[in-house]
């Protein structure tokens, strides 16, 4: 290599004098002439040393030289659409800052986003070269086994590099899912979100049988409290009982299934009879642990009769 060739030797302005002139017969030029693509031509081909030398500058950083050759060239494609000569600027000036912004703009989006070691990032390229003449003399996805076998080293480099490479080319979910259209939602916009209904679907399962066996007035008196949204003294007026008979139904009927969810949750198939008229210091302590329970029976009815849940019952009611 000489010393003009090194990649530390910086391009000096009169080793590419002639280019500005150059940009000054293409703007002479009809764009949609021949002439004028010739002589574009005729400017990348001159200045393709350039971003050649770029390239070389960012070498032995783990990536290979042609990928990096081809990020140079293609800033100084941009640095030639855009470069105005008679705004006084060198082309040097302009277009350099161009391929390295490139450049670094690959490493920052296709490359290690954490330190890792040398021999694994080179062991990272080899895998990659290998890896697809192997899949297809396999004929499926070569095992850490198989490429260890192909690469002449040990089976756990090949885990460990595949584990690091975890850390490589990582894709924000706020950056658009197509580089070449910005116009597409961006990632994140296509997850989904967290459904809170999910979380009781084990309780409404598990209330289901124990809701089948209420009797009808039971059913009535929950369905007019919880999702017809009548209060105490309206569901006594309707059904013709007194105010206190049905918060003692309502009372007993949620106990109910409290105690047979837990029971459910227990492993016990249990359901306590209709007439079970209290219990016992202890069950009421684990009824109240299961008041998740009633919440769910909530949503199952509103499920099943269509209305809408009301949460403000009466403090002999809280669930």
């Amino acid at each position: 290599m000489t010393p003009a060739d090194s990649p530390s030797t910086p391009p000096r302005a009169n080793d590419f004098a002639d280019v500005t002139d150059m940009f000054r017969t293409l703007r002479t030029l009809p764009i949609d002439s021949p002439e004028y693509a010739r002589q574009r031509d005729r400017i990348i081909t001159r200045c393709l040393p350039l971003a050649d030398r770029i390239a070389k500058r960012f070498a032995r950083r783990g990536e290979p030289f042609d990928d990096l050759q081809q990020i140079a060239r293609m800033g100084l494609l941009h640095s030639v659409n855009r470069f105005d000569p008679d705004n006084g600027a060198d082309f040097l000036a302009f277009a350099i800052p161009t391929m390295m912004g490139e450049v670094r703009r690959y490493f920052r989006d296709h490359t290690w986003t954490m330190r890792v070691p040398r021999r694994l990032k080179d062991l990272h390229v080899r895998i990659g070269a290998v890896t697809p003449p192997l899949t297809q003399s396999l004929g499926r996805t070569p095992t850490a086994t198989d490429l260890a076998a192909a690469l002449d080293v040990s089976r756990e480099e090949v885990v460990e590099c595949l584990v690091a490479a975890n850390a490589y080319s990582l894709r924000s979910i706020d950056a658009p899912l197509s580089d070449h259209d910005k116009a597409r939602p961006a990632l994140t916009d296509t997850l989904g979100a967290q459904d809170a209904q999910l979380d009781t679907i084990n309780d409404r399962e598990s209330l289901r049988p124990l809701l089948a066996t209420l009797s009808e007035r039971e059913s009535a008196v929950l369905n007019l409290r919880f999702f017809a949204g009548m209060t105490q003294s309206q569901i006594a007026d309707q059904m013709g009982m007194s105010q206190m008979h049905v918060s003692r139904i309502l009372a007993k009927t949620l106990r109910r299934l409290r105690e047979g969810a837990l029971d459910e949750r227990s492993g016990r198939v249990h359901i306590h009879p209709a007439d079970r008229s209290r219990t016992t210091r202890s069950q009421e302590s684990a009824a109240a642990r299961g008041s998740r329970g009633v919440h769910a029976a909530e949503h199952f009815g509103a499920g099943s009769h269509g209305g809408t849940a009301q949460h403000t019952a009466h403090s002999g009611e809280q669930l």
